[in-house]
């Protein structure tokens, strides 16, 4: 009888598992590639809730691999991508699905993969390509303590973090088997030994991209700058109380008064991202392909102004199914949100922004998952004050009930959200001939003193801006002088308590602002004549 010793063993090279990573919304998931090389009729099968596109990946993935000049198993071979319940879509796993195949027939070494997060499109010649999202997964690799591997470009985008750059699938295998970098990236060949991520050094720029890989450098325009903007010394005022405390901003006028001219200066009045916001927006703008990218990376905020004809998805995010969209709210995260013409946009549209500018986020929920978008910006509106403008220099034609039906589009929950409304009026001649009012630098100037001074006092829980301070913090301090006002706007319902806790706010920015501790009257009066009482809008 033959010994135990004797008897054929299967190979330990038939299971291969590697790590991966795909997008829902703006977030990156773990995927876990497992590959199983079995008995049976030659093929390939993935399971796990793949999309079309993964499932596209067994004719890109085996072309591949067979023109990179590697053999494809002439056996059953098995995909499994896990979670299991977890939407798999687009063509990212295809770079970690090949390199699973090939450790499982034993051309790679599963050990030297088992520390890193591989990403990436193949071509059917082998070449790896980038996929969007590549701040985010390299994000999501550094939260499990892993390297990555990704293509020049997505290295590129990531090169913050720890990374192997890769551009063909030979080069990564003789990367892994010699210890060498592929495609001369030089560094890279000390983040393929143990697992276990570490402190890695951060790789460069991807060196040895192909040019399609790499992100043409092209200089950005200045933004608008304030001094532009001939009079509306209120409305001067309001844009940097709404800039030093992060306060929404509403405007009505009519047509030519200079609304979108102000909206678009907020952008150039805003302090610059810190690093945690630009890789937070730049993994949001990386992860749909944004060209604000660029922009992002500089440090600007972004501004978003869309048409007035947007959908309600298209505003929000959503979509159906398993595929969940990025809105625009999103894009305009730690940024700037410009509805012109507000009260053409469909009431729907408008009253969906609820939930975002409460808590800065937007939670999409499908059955077996959620994914929370995030979706903290600043609003600004801007709107005629009746349908038909009026013309400049011309008679409103519309009847009062017209005009108050037109301004209530924009419905009450939405303006009580809006700290500031103002509500202008055409520029004089001689205000047009007047001197240049203070340029943005100055202004902005004035406002990152007044936001350093409103962090450092609300460091203690946790907020950076006034209007972010919740209205139960703001309720147990001290009455500011000139309170009284506040209590006889309420009393005569021209504020609701939750405008009562807005008004609060902006007069601790207008505190801020003026290098004073708390609010005195002066700020009080200010607050409350910026929330417009007597103007158009109402509520």
């Amino acid at each position: 009888m033959p010994q135990a010793s004797s008897m054929p063993q299967a190979s330990s090279m038939q299971h291969a598992r590697v790590r991966s990573a795909v997008l829902i919304g703006v977030q990156a998931h773990v995927v876990d590639v497992e590959v199983d090389i079995g008995v049976g009729l030659p093929g390939l099968a993935i399971v796990g809730l793949p999309d079309t596109s993964v499932g596209e990946a067994r004719e890109r993935v085996r072309t591949a691999i067979r023109n990179a000049g590697f053999t494809w198993p002439d056996r059953r071979v098995t995909v499994a991508l896990g979670p299991a319940g977890l939407p798999k879509r687009g063509a990212g796993l295809d770079l970690a699905i090949a390199c699973a195949v090939l450790a499982a027939q034993g051309t790679l070494d599963p050990r030297a993969l088992a520390g890193m997060l591989i990403v990436g499109e193949l071509r059917l010649d082998g070449t790896v390509h980038a996929v969007p999202g590549a701040l985010a997964m390299a994000l999501c690799a550094r939260e499990i303590g892993v390297g990555v591997i990704m293509p020049g470009r997505m290295a590129a985008e990531a090169r913050l973090l720890p990374g192997l750059v890769v551009r063909h699938l030979d080069a990564l295998v003789a990367a892994v088997r010699g210890g060498g970098a592929p495609d001369g990236g030089g560094g890279a060949a000390a983040l393929l030994g143990p697992s276990g991520g570490g402190a890695a050094p951060a790789p460069g720029p991807a060196t040895g991209a192909s040019d399609h890989d790499r992100h043409p450098v092209t200089p950005l325009e200045p933004l608008p700058d304030l001094a532009d903007v001939r009079g509306h010394d209120a409305a001067r005022l309001a844009l940097e109380v709404a800039a030093a405390g992060g306060h929404h901003l509403a405007m009505v006028g009519p047509p030519g008064v200079g609304k979108s001219l102000l909206a678009e200066r907020m952008p150039g009045l805003l302090p610059p991202l810190t690093d945690a916001e630009r890789v937070a927006v730049l993994a949001v703008h990386g992860a749909v392909d944004s060209p604000l990218r660029a922009s992002v990376a500089a440090g600007r905020p972004t501004f978003i102004a869309p048409h007035h004809t947007v959908g309600r998805t298209a505003m929000v995010g959503g979509g159906s199914g398993m595929d969940v969209r990025v809105g625009l709210v999103t894009l305009a995260h730690r940024g700037v949100l410009f509805l012109d013409e507000a009260a053409e946009f469909p009431g729907s549209v408008l009253d969906a922004l609820r939930q975002p500018l409460e808590a800065g986020r937007i939670v999409v929920h499908r059955t077996g998952f959620r994914a929370t978008l995030p979706a903290e910006f600043q609003l600004l509106l801007a709107s005629n004050p009746c349908p038909c403008g009026p013309p400049p220099g011309g008679q409103c034609a519309c009847t009062p009930h017209a005009r108050r039906r037109y301004l209530t589009r924009i419905s009450g929950p939405i303006l009580d959200r809006i700290d500031i409304r103002l509500t202008l009026r055409a520029p004089s001649r001689a205000e047009l001939r007047g001197p240049a009012g203070e340029a943005s630098a100055t202004i902005a100037t004035r406002i990152r003193v007044a936001r350093e001074r409103a962090a450092h006092r609300l460091a203690a829980g946790g907020w950076l801006l006034n209007a972010r301070v919740p209205g139960a913090h703001l309720r147990h301090l001290p009455p500011p002088a000139g309170s009284h006002l506040l209590d006889d706007a309420l009393d005569r319902g021209r504020l609701s308590p939750r405008g009562v806790d807005r008004v609060l706010r902006v007069a601790w920015t207008c505190a801020d602002l003026n290098g004073r501790s708390r609010p005195d009257s002066d700020d009080v009066g200010l607050a409350l004549a910026l929330r417009d009482p007597h103007g158009a809008w109402t509520g």
